[in-house]
């Protein structure tokens, strides 16, 4: 009997496991910090930390950051829009460029507009590849899990502006 309860649990498990979609997304996300002719700024620092980041005389330890990052279909400003990376970043170690992230993917376009992802997590962001986990999501990805991968595309240390390639992998 325990072994007919066992394998009836692990046949409901594989139903379920069996029912979930995985998707992956790509885009880009452009950080910028200071503004340009033409590019205005989507990030904003709100606090000023009170200790130097060592080797990194523009930001500090508690330095905290708002966004509203345009999210895009390629590493171009001028590609096709696909959403807004809106939430915050601050620098959350006092002895290497390590960000806490918590954001919001909101897409406004395309097959997901009006979706949402919910990520929150520790960005190393020398790193060449970062892994960020999705706790969550709405609309299409209501309930979602899974992981991002975050790669620097380009970085511009005279004005910290970015642009970030952003890989998705959603299971809903």
């Amino acid at each position: 009997m325990a072994n007919f309860k066992l394998l009836l649990a692990l046949a409901a498990i594989a139903v379920v496991a069996h029912g979930a979609t995985t998707t992956h997304l790509q885009f880009y996300m452009h950080d910028t910090v200071t503004a340009s002719a033409g590019n205005p700024a989507t990030t904003e620092r709100v606090v000023r930390g009170p200790t130097p980041v060592p080797g990194n005389p523009i930001n500090r330890f508690g330095d905290m950051y708002v966004i509203d990052d345009p999210l895009t279909g390629g590493p171009d400003a001028a590609s096709r829009a696909v959403g807004r990376a809106q939430g915050f970043y601050l620098f959350a170690s006092r002895s290497a460029d390590q960000l806490l992230l918590s954001a919001n993917m909101v897409f406004t376009a395309g097959k997901h507009n009006g979706s949402s992802i919910a990520v929150l997590a520790r960005d190393a962001i020398l790193d060449e590849v970062r892994e960020l986990p999705v706790v969550g999501g709405s609309g299409g990805f209501r309930g979602a899990s899974g992981y991002g991968l975050l790669r620097t595309h380009t970085f511009n240390a005279s004005n910290n502006n970015a642009v970030l390639k952003v890989d998705m992998y959603l299971s809903v």
